[in-house]
């Protein structure tokens, strides 16, 4: 029973070891991609101002009428017996 797993522990570190290395050469390629094509910055042009409504009629008062409440808390169903 020790030789298995001394020899299960060996394997493991072996592969630990040779998963860890890096003394393998890397041949694998990437591939560019081209840039992208530069274009002239253009000048942001902000929108026209709008002057604010004066007729009250999209407009309304900020104060809630009535004060939000919570719902009912409602009660645990009873324990099976």
């Amino acid at each position: 029973m020790k030789k298995l797993i001394l020899a299960s522990v060996s394997a493991l570190a072996l592969l630990g070891v040779a998963a860890c290395s890096d003394n393998g050469t890397d041949n694998t390629t990437t591939q560019s991609t081209p840039p992208p094509a530069e274009q002239p910055m253009k000048p942001a042009t902000p929108p026209a101002a709008t002057p604010p409504a004066t007729d009250n009629s999209t407009t309304k008062s900020i104060t809630p009428e009535k004060p939000a409440e919570p719902a009912p808390a409602k009660p645990a169903p009873a324990p099976a017996q």
